[in-house]
């Protein structure tokens, strides 16, 4: 059957109940898992899941075709098949990549709406990350105006909404795919949809705020030449 994604559906859910599918050498397969398995630049989640009294803590996640893994700590106790399990997830950690995603989309949002750069590359930790653009000059002053611009986005409290849309529907969105290439799997009949209401539409498989206020304040603590044409931005949230 595979695993059922609670997080796509609900990115605050950070308790469940669960039965496990499969426990080998590779992870542990639950029917319903809120535990990201990593993907689009967001790192997996870590937590625990709780079974007869002993806990199984989970360092990592990862995704095949229609099973979420979940990879426990070496040397905690593998739960059997078809054991009852409650899983949780590390707050904390879950929500530092939510606010850091929101923030990483926010920017490509604020930068391809005042300089039409598309994003080349990025990559996220908790409340830190980069973004790549492909950006030939910088204007004077861009730091310190990107960083004016994302307090504006954050203060304005934009909702943040995920659906799922039909393939053609979804790209029917003009400029969709704000990256300089389109990564999205071949094949796909629905793609799911990040919208920052009146900033940002992307094509996402993450994991989000509900509003550009939750992010909080984003720190542009650097702006990088990294060759012809390619500019590094790098950001930071305080907790």
């Amino acid at each position: 059957m595979g695993t059922h994604r609670l997080e796509l559906d609900d990115a605050t859910l950070r308790e469940w109940d669960a039965q496990v599918l499969r426990a080998d050498e590779e992870g542990i397969v639950l029917d319903r898992s809120a535990f990201y398995p990593g993907g689009g630049g967001q790192p997996p989640d870590a937590g625990a899941l709780l079974w007869g009294g002993v806990q199984t803590r989970i360092a990592g996640a990862r995704k095949t075709a229609d099973d979420v893994y979940l990879i426990p700590v070496e040397g905690d106790p593998l739960p059997s098949v078809g054991t009852a399990v409650r899983g949780a997830l590390d707050d904390d950690r879950r929500t530092a990549l939510m606010r850091t995603h929101s923030a990483l989309h926010l920017l490509a949002g604020v930068v391809y709406r005042d300089t039409g750069a598309l994003v080349t590359g990025g990559n996220m930790e908790p409340l830190e990350a980069r973004m790549d653009f492909n950006l030939p000059e910088v204007p004077e002053g861009f730091k310190e105006s990107v960083a004016a611009a994302c307090a504006a986005e954050v203060a304005a409290d934009r909702r943040i909404d995920v659906k799922v849309l039909p393939y053609d529907e979804a790209f029917a969105i003009p400029d969709i795919i704000r990256t300089a290439t389109n990564l999205l799997p071949p094949g796909l009949t629905e793609v799911r949809i990040v919208d920052i209401v009146g900033l940002d539409t992307q094509a996402d498989g993450g994991t989000h705020v509900a509003s550009t206020k939750q992010i909080g304040a984003i720190e542009v603590v650097k702006v990088e030449n990294k060759g012809k044409g390619f500019r590094r931005l790098r950001v930071r949230l305080p907790q």
